[in-house]
């Protein structure tokens, strides 16, 4: 794969918490993203004009959701939108394991087969982290390696879920935290929060 601006990493709770509706909602949102022509053009808009996109499902087990792919078009764009729509829901729905779904996040953007120039795992979730490793520490191992880590709360089940993913989860270079009421409203959210990333774009919110 050819070098990339960034290489992204989607860690998206599928725990016990997200319904089969709200799951498909998340996983609609997330296609009509890579739709967008403004995330399209913070994908394309950087010195190296693409990024390596792969995402990750997790609950108290992790699933590669969508392997690597590198977007450079908005026709590579669509590619990486109807993969995300079919994905099954695979894990199972479980306990919110976010620390372990961190370590494979960190585990997969590894494994990018692109230089990157930056290296950003974005967290999205309706709960706080109930099972396994704390995700603090895993964070900061993360940060210290070179990676940013940013989160995206859905706020439907947990009001005070923003305050876990900023002192838990977010970390790093540019680091921030967005939330949004619930997963009608995520596909504009997460487009918000691509298009950050993706122009790398400095600030904590």
């Amino acid at each position: 794969m050819e070098a990339v601006d960034l290489a992204l990493v989607l860690a998206i709770d599928v725990s016990a918490s997200v319904d089969f509706d709200e799951f498909a909602l998340m996983v609609n949102g997330l296609g009509r993203a890579f739709l967008d022509p403004d995330v399209i053009a913070a994908a394309t808009g950087g010195p190296r004009g693409a990024v390596a996109v792969a995402a990750l499902f997790w609950s108290d087990g992790q699933e590669v959701a969508l392997p690597w792919q590198r977007i450079a078009t908005a026709a590579e764009g669509a590619v990486v939108a109807e993969a995300l729509e079919a994905a099954p829901r695979l894990p199972r729905p479980g306990a919110t394991a976010l620390g372990e779904g961190l370590v494979a996040a960190l585990r997969l953007l590894a494994q990018c087969p692109a230089d990157a120039t930056r290296l950003i795992v974005d967290v999205s979730g309706d709960g706080a982290s109930n099972r396994g490793r704390p995700p603090g520490p895993i964070r900061d191992v993360a940060v210290a390696g070179g990676a940013t880590i940013n989160g995206l709360a859905v706020l439907n089940e947990e009001p005070d879920l923003l305050e876990h993913y900023r002192t838990e989860v977010m970390g790093g270079p540019g680091a921030f935290v967005m939330d949004c009421a619930d997963y009608a409203d995520f596909a504009e959210a997460i487009g918000r929060k691509l298009v950050r990333e993706m122009r790398g774009t400095i600030g904590t919110v």
